[in-house]
């Protein structure tokens, strides 16, 4: 998929989300007000061409009521509302940023790991269900591993990094690896069955970040100072977050398993969250903080 082409798939996407139902003469009017158009409005063969690939690649389905109106299966975008939204804002800032040409000395963007070069790749490599091999330099080893083959089920954003979760051929078990942490990568002809019943919304439904285990779900339940609360209330830590709300602070409660991640989102916090439960995460908590504190006497 070219970027033209995926900043036009992008756009339509985008202008059905905001206008909801839309005519194919009004939806040509709008195309022709953007810069994608050249000019020129979107024959119909095209349009549906456009629409097959949406759904092919997003799984975003446009729909066609009686009175010719298109809009966006709803059922579609609850189900990929994430993807989605990561789609639609980049596109978004990504346009603001280069109307923004002329004042880019004050425009301030926080520089972080590049994935555009690996990126296309597994994502192809996960349509076509097809292994990679690649060489990974990581954090934790003194020298690069190479030759490693590799299913890749599925992609995960996470702090500003893109991670790939799926299987290592070599020990047969399921690994993640950073996409900046890769140094040469290429496609194989040899592929794999994505197995039965993986669900990418069950791997990591119950976890912060990236890394899962086999860990049984915990109730975790937060205090909160009320100026927390806030942020909190803006940017839930997690989809499950439900609120207690009291005078003077506020409980928040998740379904969560205990994770590295976990433990080091509630220290990046500071004094204004308490773990109250699970007792297990109150102690990997204490014993972070105290680890933490001892570099310091």
């Amino acid at each position: 998929m070219t970027r033209d082409l995926f900043s036009r798939y992008v756009w339509i996407v985008d202008t059905l989300s905001r206008y909801e139902k839309l005519s194919r003469e009004r939806l040509n009017q709008l195309w022709l007000r953007s810069h994608l158009s050249d000019g020129k409005p979107i024959p119909e063969r095209t349009f549906y061409h456009y629409r097959r690939s949406i759904e092919e690649n997003f799984h975003i389905d446009i729909l066609c009521n009686r009175q010719g109106e298109y809009y966006i299966n709803p059922n579609s975008i609850n189900r990929n509302k994430s993807l989605t939204n990561w789609m639609l804002d980049n596109y978004t800032v990504n346009g603001a940023i280069s109307d923004a040409v002329d004042i880019s000395e004050r425009v301030s963007v926080e520089d972080v790991p590049s994935a555009r070069e690996f990126l296309p790749r597994v994502l192809d490599a996960i349509r076509h269900s097809e292994k990679i091999k690649f060489t990974y330099a990581g954090f934790n080893r003194s020298r690069a591993e190479r030759d490693i083959l590799f299913a890749p089920y599925l992609l995960k954003r996470y702090k500003q990094r893109w991670y790939m979760l799926g299987n290592k051929e070599k020990d047969g078990e399921i690994r993640t690896y950073a996409l900046d942490r890769i140094k040469e990568m290429h496609i194989t002809n040899d592929n794999f069955t994505l197995p039965e019943g993986f669900n990418p919304d069950d791997y990591f439904g119950n976890i912060i970040g990236i890394t899962s285990s086999k860990a049984p779900v915990h109730t975790v339940r937060l205090q909160t100072s009320p100026k927390q609360a806030k942020y909190f209330r803006a940017l839930p830590l997690h989809p499950s977050q439900q609120e207690e709300l009291h005078d003077d602070y506020s409980i928040f409660t998740y379904q969560l398993r205990l994770n590295y991640e976990l433990v080091h989102e509630i220290m990046a916090l500071g004094d204004g969250v308490k773990v109250l439960d699970p007792p297990e995460l109150r102690l990997m908590v204490k014993e972070a903080l105290t680890e933490a504190l001892s570099q310091y006497q």
